[in-house]
This record gives C-alpha cells, sequence and structure tokens, in this order.
C-alpha cells in the first residue's frame, strides 16, 4: 500500500483549514492512483485531476504567502473576480478537483467495508459504481457518462488492484485493507473539510459537462 501510505495526508487544525502548500504535496501523488485501476479510459480522470493541481499550484506560487490556505485563494478570487466567481481559476479548479478525490475516498471506502459483488467477489465494479455514482455522475452529460461505462468494464480484479496499489508487492488482502483505512483517516477528513468550505462560501456549482 506504499501509494498511498508513503503520501499520507496531514492532519487538520481545529478550524479545518488546509494549508495550500502541504495540500499540494500530498494531492500530487494522487493522479497515480488511477494506473492502478489499468484502463486507459481511467486516463480522462486523471488527466482532469492532473489538471486542475496544476491550476491551483499556479495561483499559489504567484503569492504563498498570501495564499497560505484553500480557503485564502477561494476568498480571494471572489474579491478578484466577483462576476465571474466561482466559475472562475482556482476556485473552479478545486470544485472539480474535490469531486474526483471524493470517487477515489468513496472507491477505497467501500472497499475497505467489504462491498462485493457476491458472484464476483474479486471485482471492483460494484465498488466503482457506487464511487461514480455518488461523486461525478451528476456533473456528467451522457457522453462522459458512456465513458465511464467502459471504463467499468474495464476495470481490473481486486486483488490485481490491491497489487498495483502496493507497487506490485505481494501483500495480504487484509493487510492493504487496513493500510486503506489508515490512509482514509486524513484523506477523507481533508476532503470533507473542502466540501464544507464550498458550502459555507456558497462556492459550489451544479452544472454538467
Amino acid at each position: 500500500m506504499a501509494l498511498l501510505l508513503d503520501n499520507q495526508f496531514k492532519d487538520l487544525p481545529p478550524d479545518k483549514a488546509i494549508d495550500t502548500k502541504l495540500f499540494l504535496e500530498a494531492v500530487s501523488h494522487i493522479p497515480q492512483f488511477f494506473d492502478c485501476l489499468g484502463s486507459n479510459v481511467f486516463s480522462v480522470i486523471k488527466s482532469d485531476i492532473n489538471g486542475n493541481i496544476m491550476k491551483i499550484r499556479a495561483v499559489y506560487m504567484k503569492d504563498p504567502a498570501k495564499y497560505v490556505t484553500l480557503q485564502d485563494i477561494v476568498e480571494a478570487e471572489r474579491e478578484t473576480h466577483a462576476a465571474e466567481w466561482p466559475k472562475v481559476g482556482a476556485t473552479l479548479a478545486l470544485m472539480w478537483l474535490k469531486r474526483g478525490l471524493r470517487f477515489i475516498q468513496i472507491l477505497l471506502q467501500s472497499l475497505a467495508d467489504g462491498e462485493r459483488e457476491e458472484n464476483n467477489p474479486n471485482l471492483i465494479r460494484v465498488n466503482i459504481t457506487r464511487a461514480y455514482e455518488q461523486a461525478l455522475k451528476r456533473y456528467h452529460g451522457w457522453i462522459v457518462q458512456k465513458i465511464f461505462h467502459v471504463a467499468l468494464h474495464a476495470a481490473p480484479y481486486k486483488s490485481d488492484f490491491l497489487k498495483a496499489l502496493s507497487k506490485g508487492e505481494e501483500v495480504k488482502e487484509e493487510d492493504c485493507l487496513a493500510n486503506v483505512r489508515q490512509f482514509l483517516v486524513n484523506y477523507t477528513a481533508t476532503v470533507d473539510a473542502i466540501y464544507e468550505m464550498y458550502t459555507n462560501l456558497k462556492a459550489e456549482l451544479d452544472y454538467t459537462v
């Protein structure tokens, strides 16, 4: 489970403010997660996440002292781009990024909870479907949804997926899932905090692509 545990997210402070530099360091490794799913079809989500990380980093690097937290960036863009906000800049990039992060969270949590197909316990289609339907489907038009269904049928076996997360090492399933649960603690708290911030700032948008 080296891919996850080598790049854990940090504990959040009591006010749930997310340090921009630490967040970007941790999230920069997330696109590799989609390589573990095997199919090139998942590269669409990987590319989207990569692009959004780059947009957020570009804004942060303009003034690291000003943009200490993610909320600093979102609030600054609200002041600077009042007419266009929140459909602009890093605010829009983070809005889409958090959805991709939620997809990963729900997928991993579903696996950790032991959710599986009764007749095909070594498939992860049920886990990927749950994650997609809860995190991304409502924001996708029918064309993108069709692409997802193609990706679903190309999903790897659970054993192969867990091995890929472990960077090719042979690790027992229960040990892998224990590591997944450990990773999810701070990861889930961070994703939840971003969603809460967008709700509080009324920065959430509901449109399809």
